[in-house]
């Protein structure tokens, strides 16, 4: 049995995760802003779960779950940073306070909550960081530029971590998942509150009012759930897990035509270096 500290866990894939991990024989730490949307996660495994309440942009929060976590079970194993929202907007739309918060949320406070079981994790020398981005990413769709960019930071510091804890024992992954049955693009989902004209064709066919996605999505959370599950015991696990279908393709689409386009240019790319 392992120890699993999970955020985001009210609602969605976070949800999912934790009863995998429950269901699995796992202890688990689930936590979300009101801890009260998580109290039912505890019911017929009181032993085995944690519940609290955890806002990852507020540092003593951090320190406070990870405190009683290590207090509770000797140590958290398996950090899944999973909180996060989506936001919506032109880049020309986006409110520089909601674009911040976007940050604070979907990367500043996964950073918080590395840094906090790192110390645990280091002085076992074993551990598992999984890290909860998304295929747009890589696919950078319009209208999500900046949901896009908050999640490749979040990519971009995860690589370097994971070269930096391997030696360590420590496993680092992030996860892309496509579309999933969740509320993602429902009550969680933000937006540019005023929206452009010149964006209609664009960003503007993202927005919530247009959005026909939400109850349609063809993944199923807890098949997510127990694939995180199956990644983290493996042997060795992946640098990158896509999850869905949808992922798959759309991320070998954007591999396949960036070869394509790096091979038009590279009579320019090569023309760069200081002559011999």
């Amino acid at each position: 049995m392992s120890t699993w500290l999970i955020t985001g866990c009210s609602t969605g894939l976070g949800r999912a995760i934790a009863q995998e991990v429950l269901a699995a024989g796992h202890a688990a730490v689930v936590t979300a802003r009101d801890e009260q949307k998580v109290a039912d996660l505890a019911e017929g495994a009181a032993d085995r779960v944690l519940t609290a309440a955890l806002d990852v942009t507020d540092p003593a929060q951090v320190t406070e779950v990870v405190r009683r976590a290590e207090e509770r079970f000797g140590g958290v194993d398996v950090l899944v940073n999973n909180a996060g929202y989506g936001y919506r907007a032109a880049v020309e739309e986006g409110e520089d306070a909601d674009v911040r918060a976007l940050f604070e949320t979907n990367f500043f406070g996964a950073v918080a909550m590395v840094k906090a079981v790192l110390p645990g994790m280091r002085a076992r020398r074993s551990g598992a960081i999984v890290n909860i981005s998304s295929i747009g990413a890589t696919i950078t769709p319009a209208g999500s530029g900046y949901y896009a960019a908050a999640k490749a930071a979040l990519e971009g510091m995860t690589g370097s971590l994971r070269g930096e804890l391997a030696p360590l024992g420590i496993s680092v992954t992030v996860v892309e998942p496509g579309s999933f049955r969740t509320d993602f693009s429902g009550r969680s989902l933000t937006q540019a509150a005023t929206p452009i004209a010149d964006y209609a064709d664009t960003a503007g066919k993202r927005r919530k009012e247009v959005d026909t996605t939400d109850g349609t999505q063809p993944g199923d959370p807890a098949k997510a759930g127990r694939a995180i599950i199956a990644a983290v015991e493996s042997a060795e696990p992946p640098a990158m897990l896509l999850l869905g279908n949808d992922a798959l393709d759309s991320y070998r689409s954007v591999l396949d035509a960036r070869r394509v386009e790096s091979d038009a240019w590279v009579h320019l790319t090569t023309s760069t270096d200081i002559d011999a």
